[in-house]
């Protein structure tokens, strides 16, 4: 099924299989426990010039059934602002904004988002995004957003600290709809344990995670009667026929050219005369020629004459810089790691998926897959790993026997058994929502060089969900001038605060 295929892309890499809890946990006896009882320790961060404080709790939260049966612990971050003005804005602190976020993958925890843009403490990078050199620091984040709304970060069952109890129960949680379920039960119980019913609420996901925050939309009105504010988007995935290059898909080949031409931009493989343009204009210029002659083009298949094909191989060299020889070995239809492998083949160098503005050497110069991601490994993925197990345990005194599993293989296969025989999407269940609660607002963030969740594919996307028209103005598009974590440019991370303001002040 073409699901499990793209679950695995957008994973990035599989990491190797790791040691993991014992098929009894209570047969295992050690000095320091492994599930993590909730612990809270204080803080304070400066943001805009003023000094916040907060308390930060770190541990388990323990999701039981109704029979008082045991059966997962989930691992989770809160942030809640204490001892000023601030604390209390709207009224009391319990209706202060509380935003749940985490991540993709499936098999990614919630590091990303927590140490690169939302959380009092980030990673510090270069402003460029590209890694400071091993060990890897922490620094105070000044574009944190606590200054609006507390915040929960969310380790889904196997990612993270979170497991089961018994380990061979978890694939139970490994799925699209239990996975939902989940993570919308963790939500509700820190909701009531918190006495937090009456705050406005919000969910961020990046990557899958706009897969998981459209599902939840849905479902934590429908099963719980949780009406929410605001759902944000971070590098979206909705409907994933968008990005599987699967034969007979003819869609992707569209919804990545306008992404392809900024890549090809950016490493100045075009015309003088596109170079000359804003990257902006370029991306118009390819999206323009995308949904017109190019889908005509893909649609006609064999049957297109061969002036035709010469029309389209053409404008295909003007938008991605690729030759034409390899255009017409590829049947007019580029596939993204070849794209990524492809660009740069003669300097013996392969830009990155997640962010196509990296580059990196490659081992293998007739490979037509990606060795390695260059805008993972060297950039965010050692960096993150060292952070934030050095922070939980040295800064919010978490003491646990568990591997963090920072982006993980473990979860798979991942159950798609809810969309057999088609691809997921979940628009549908976005549009729901929206439907059912006219005040929810949505903000999608995305990056000009993100080749793993196309900027054009999210377009698409959002422009057949088919809302009826007084609906549409609940949803807002940014842009942002990086890839899939657009956040680690510094001038980006600056540009998503100053959305952020403008969103959580309506």
């Amino acid at each position: 099924m073409h699901n499990i295929v793209v679950c695995f892309w957008l994973l990035a890499l599989m990491v190797p299989p790791t040691f993991s809890l014992l098929a009894d946990t209570t047969a295992v006896k050690a000095s320091v426990p492994i599930f993590q009882e909730p612990v809270t320790t204080k803080h304070s961060v400066t943001i805009d010039g003023q000094k916040i404080g907060y308390d930060a709790t770190a541990g388990h939260l323990t999701l039981v059934s109704e029979d008082g049966t045991v059966k997962a612990k989930v691992f989770f971050v809160s942030y809640v602002r204490t001892g000023d003005k601030g604390a209390t804005a709207g009224g009391s602190a319990a209706m202060r904004p509380i935003t749940f976020s985490f991540n993709g993958g499936p098999g990614s925890s919630s590091v990303w988002l927590h140490l690169g843009v939302l959380g009092p403490r980030r990673v510090l990078m270069n402003d460029d995004g590209t890694a400071k050199p091993p060990p890897n620091q922490l620094v105070d984040n000044e574009m944190s957003w606590l200054d609006l709304t507390d915040m929960v970060f969310i380790d889904p069952v196997s990612t993270g600290y979170s497991r089961t109890p018994v380990e061979k129960d978890a694939k139970e949680y490994h799925g699209y709809q239990q996975d939902i379920e989940s993570v919308g039960e963790f939500i509700r119980r820190w909701i009531t344990d918190n006495k937090r019913w009456a705050s406005a609420k919000y969910l961020i996901g990046e990557s899958y995670g706009t897969t998981r925050a459209s599902g939840l939309s849905e479902y934590l009105q429908q099963r719980y009667g949780m009406y929410l504010n605001g759902v944000i988007l971070v590098s979206a995935v909705l409907n994933f026929q968008t990005i599987d290059f699967a034969e007979g898909n003819d869609l992707p080949y569209v919804m990545f050219l306008p992404t392809y031409a900024a890549t090809a931009w950016y490493h100045k493989k075009l015309s003088k005369e596109m170079l000359a343009k804003p990257v902006d204009d370029v991306v118009q210029e390819a999206r323009q020629y995308a949904s017109t002659e190019y889908t005509l083009a893909l649609m006609k298949g064999a049957s297109l004459s061969k002036q035709e094909r010469t029309d389209v191989v053409n404008k295909l060299r003007m938008y991605t810089g690729l030759s034409e020889v390899y255009i017409n070995k590829a049947e007019l239809r580029p596939v993204i790691y070849r794209f990524c492998q492809e660009l740069l083949r003669d300097s013996g160098e392969v830009v990155g998926r997640f962010d196509s503005r990296y580059k990196g050497a490659v081992a293998d110069k007739l490979s037509e897959s990606m060795e390695r991601d260059p805008s993972h490994h060297p950039t965010i993925g050692g960096s993150f790993a060292t952070c934030i197990n050095d922070y939980l345990t040295r800064e919010l005194n978490v003491s646990t026997t568990l591997p963090y599993e920072v982006l993980t293989g473990r979860v798979h296969p991942w159950d798609f058994s809810v969309a057999q025989n088609e691809y997921l999407n979940v628009a549908p269940k976005l549009r729901e929502a929206i439907l059912m609660n006219p005040n929810l607002r949505i903000w999608v963030a995305n990056g000009y060089y993100d080749l793993a969740t196309p900027v054009y594919a999210t377009e698409y996307t959002f422009d057949h969900m088919f809302l009826p028209e007084r609906h549409r103005k609940n949803i807002r598009m940014t842009y942002y001038h990086a890839g899939h974590m657009m956040y680690l440019l510094n001038s980006e991370l600056i540009k998503m605060k100053g959305d952020a303001k403008s969103f959580y002040s309506k």
